[in-house]
């Protein structure tokens, strides 16, 4: 068979892995593989490369994505989806392998919808797919997350500064809640609990009085405050598939708690350092399953699905199930995560 191969949105640690498995394992099967190059926007533009077993050595390490990525919707034109279904038989594929998080995903469940066999691996450091316990790349950012913070404790407490720590999350809080957790932040604010800005100053007040002489502060840069439910946004301009672009509630905050508290503050912004480096050693196996069980699925013609993690099963659930809704933190581990707050 001709498998096509993308990978969709914001790259992560962990689509090489899955890159890797796919060609290794199709091509002891026998079939031949094209990556699609940017994404969405290379099967508009018929932008592509074989790829064999030369091409998927070495990179298992390496992070982001050897083919390339983009924010590209074919269906925000209603010229492009021809265009699109035009290209995968001008080059001959009997399937297409989506690599991505709910927006790609939810192209390729369109697609399917309109003959197109696809079969979709989740990919998002947010962890806010619905159908699998864990995204690959999700385990990479929150260890980034957890090693600034770890870094952050010395320089907080030297200086005896508050700092705010923003890092990735727009609709769900995953990284903040367990890089948080793992890094040992003193609040964590995030998109699922609506705050005041009143019970953060509070807080900090009650860990000076006890004798702590600073505190850090992890917060999506989705999280909504509780007066008005408001999203702190850095530009209203919206991407291919209407998502505005969030970004400075680090800086909103420590002008507020200084202003409130006395306690000098700084925010800390992580932003592409979460999507960068090498994948840790659960994403790039996690990354490897998905992509052997990708395979598997188009061997046995099962097409229309995403391959899912539940418990430590890899298992195929429908693409419409997989994009249906977001996956929100789990407030069991949000509780946990609050026994340490000030």
């Amino acid at each position: 068979m001709k498998i096509g191969i993308l990978t969709g949105g914001g790259d992560c640690p962990g689509l090489n892995s899955v890159i890797r498995a796919i060609v290794k394992k199709s091509a002891k099967l026998g079939h031949q593989v094209i990556g699609i190059r940017d994404g969405w926007k290379g099967l508009i533009n018929l932008n592509f490369t074989n790829l064999d077993t030369g091409a998927a050595s070495g990179i298992l390490h390496l992070g982001g994505t050897i083919l390339g990525t983009s924010r590209t919707n074919p269906f925000a034109s209603e010229d492009d989806p021809p265009k699109v279904i035009d290209n995968i038989k001008k080059l001959g594929l009997d399937v297409l392998i989506a690599i991505g998080g709910d927006d790609t995903l939810g192209v390729a469940y369109k697609l399917y919808g309109m003959g197109v066999n696809t079969i979709g691996v989740p990919k998002t450091i947010d962890n806010d797919l619905s159908a699998t316990d864990f995204t690959f790349g999700f385990d990479s950012a929150v260890n980034i997350v957890m090693n600034a913070l770890d870094n952050l404790h010395s320089t907080a407490e030297s200086h005896h500064r508050v700092l705010v720590v923003e890092v990735m999350g727009r609709n769900a809080g995953w990284i903040a809640t367990y890089g948080g957790l793992a890094g040992g932040a003193d609040y964590i604010l995030i998109p699922e609990n609506p705050f005041t800005i009143s019970e953060v100053c509070d807080s900090i007040k009650r860990r000076h009085a006890s004798g702590r002489t600073f505190s850090i502060i992890v917060a999506a840069e989705g999280a909504v405050l509780a007066e008005g439910e408001t999203v702190i946004t850095k530009d209203v301009k919206r991407d291919a598939f209407g998502h505005v672009m969030l970004g400075g509630i680090g800086k909103f905050l420590c002008k507020e708690i200084e202003e409130r508290t006395g306690f000098e503050c700084r925010d800390v912004v992580l932003g592409h350092l979460q999507r960068g480096g090498s994948p840790t050693a659960f994403d790039r196996i996690l990354a490897t399953r998905y992509g052997i069980a990708a395979v598997d699925l188009i061997e046995k013609k099962d097409f229309g699905k995403m391959v899912a993690l539940r418990g430590n099963h890899v298992v195929a659930v429908s693409l419409e199930e997989g994009v249906k809704r977001a996956k929100t933190v789990d407030m069991d581990v949000y509780e946990i995560a609050k026994t340490f707050f000030g």
